[in-house]
């Protein structure tokens, strides 16, 4: 660089901090003249710009650095400013959002450029809003905004909501619709089922009268690797168990007649080593069962809450449900989902599966002999939880 050139430099900035906008324009033009484009300081060029209320000239010289270096941080937040002050919304956001992309990928933002990191967020939430009373408004028009699916879609579009799709640990059957939740009137077994909850209630009583211990839901076994689970072994998440891996437990189903007479009304699968599968799911205060994906999607999980206090739920996907007494919740569990107990007292539900109605017929029959297959080459997969 030659010495006129670290002058006229050096005199552009000290202008540029008294805002002296004329000035520093002066003396970056005049820079720019004796030097390559690469060597030009585009960034307080834009800025001298601003001073003056050039804005043309302003959207050159960020356009220049861009050209250059397509993800500069703080090019891509004065363009966001430039277009919010010229009122081109469409492209303040886009500046924006792209300028909060890169910064999250940074290890760590240059402090300066903080507060504008701060009015670009600002900015993409007011938008947003904006974008959001327009949309109502707009496919309000057609009667469509009381559809849950396009209440879902315009969350996912707006971004109140994260997408999540089914994934689960062990056997994927594609073509099922992308549900979370079910509702409890879609199913007409299930009336039969919620009517007998005071007399499952009765039956949980009792068994918890007599100091019966639940076991670890979440068991070690000597044939397979440990899992990562934190609630590995503990109590805090127990089963007492009706049915499991396709078998009846004699003893536990004799204590609970009137709970194990109800599920034979729901379409639960029977699948050797497998299914039915039905259990009390107890969840101690404080206790926090971690994000974690089912075994299938074939099948549904359905809860039958017997003892819940409040503080209690269960998230599925993008969607959380608290538990009301004697009101089933019916889930697909091959999305991601957690629960928790925030109360001082234990949460018991009634759990089991059923199969998706989705699944014909002879879908399930060929489900079950594939299944079958499976356990018989490499055995049942175990729910970790």
């Amino acid at each position: 660089m030659t010495p006129d050139a670290e002058r006229l430099a050096r005199e552009g900035v000290e202008a540029l901090r008294r805002s002296d906008g004329a000035t520093a324009r002066n003396r970056f033009e005049a820079f720019a003249a004796l030097s390559n484009d690469a060597d030009t300081p585009w960034l307080m060029l834009a800025q001298a710009y601003r001073l003056t209320g050039d804005h043309e000239a302003e959207a050159n010289a960020l356009q220049q650095q861009l050209a250059n270096e397509p993800r500069n941080l703080a090019a891509l937040l004065l363009m966001g400013e430039l277009k919010i002050r010229t009122g081109d919304d469409r492209a303040a956001s886009s500046f924006c959002q792209t300028g909060l992309n890169v910064a999250a990928m940074m290890a760590e933002t240059p402090a300066s450029l903080h507060p504008m990191l701060q009015n670009a967020q600002a900015f993409l939430q007011s938008s947003t809003a904006k974008f959001e009373s327009h949309l109502i408004d707009h496919v309000g028009k057609y009667g469509a905004v009381t559809s849950s699916r396009v209440s879902h879609a315009l969350d996912l579009l707006l971004g109140k909501k994260e997408l999540y799709v089914q994934q689960p640990s062990s056997f994927y059957f594609p073509g099922l619709p992308q549900r979370q939740f079910y509702e409890r009137h879609e199913f007409d077994w299930l009336a039969e089922i919620e009517a007998a909850v005071p007399a499952m209630q009765d039956e949980l009583q009792a068994i918890i009268a007599a100091d019966q211990e639940f076991s670890p839901y979440v068991a070690s076994s000597p044939d397979r690797p440990f899992s990562s689970n934190p609630l590995r072994d503990d109590p805090s998440w127990g089963a007492f168990y009706f049915w499991q891996n396709g078998k009846l437990i004699t003893e536990n189903a004799a204590r609970a007649p009137a709970t194990v007479k109800a599920l034979e009304a729901a379409p639960i699968p029977i699948i050797e080593q497998r299914s039915p599968m039905a259990l009390y799911s107890l969840l101690k205060s404080g206790t926090h069962i971690q994000p974690h994906h089912g075994l299938l999607n074939t099948r549904l999980i359905c809860h039958i809450p017997l003892i819940v206090p409040e503080g209690c739920a269960l998230r599925v996907g993008n969607e959380t449900r608290e538990w009301r007494t004697g009101e089933a919740l019916i889930f697909d569990d091959s999305f991601e989902h957690e629960a928790w107990n925030h109360s001082d007292r234990t949460r018991i539900i009634l759990l089991f599966e059923v199969w998706r109605p989705e699944i014909e017929a002879e879908e399930r029959a060929a489900l079950t002999a594939i299944f079958e297959a499976i356990n018989s080459y490499s055995g049942a997969p175990v729910d970790v939880g």
